[in-house]
């Protein structure tokens, strides 16, 4: 194998290698906007529950049984 052959190899290595990486960093680009997408969810739905568990006895008038 001489240097031109070798040289070649180096660079369709390296191409792969940067296509991999690039592959790579936008799935991880895609999973950090679906993992802030579901902590804001997240976060929505416990004040939600916060507010139905807090307020909803005196908003809606009723109130909890003695035994809760």
């Amino acid at each position: 194998m001489d240097g031109d052959e070798r040289l070649e190899r180096i660079e369709i290595k390296l191409a792969h290698l940067e296509q991999a990486m690039q592959q790579v960093s936008d799935e991880v680009a895609r999973q950090q906007l679906q993992l802030e997408q579901a902590l804001a969810r997240a976060h929505r739905l416990s004040s939600r529950l916060q507010e139905l568990e807090g307020g909803g006895a005196s908003a809606g008038g009723e109130e909890k049984p003695p035994h809760y």
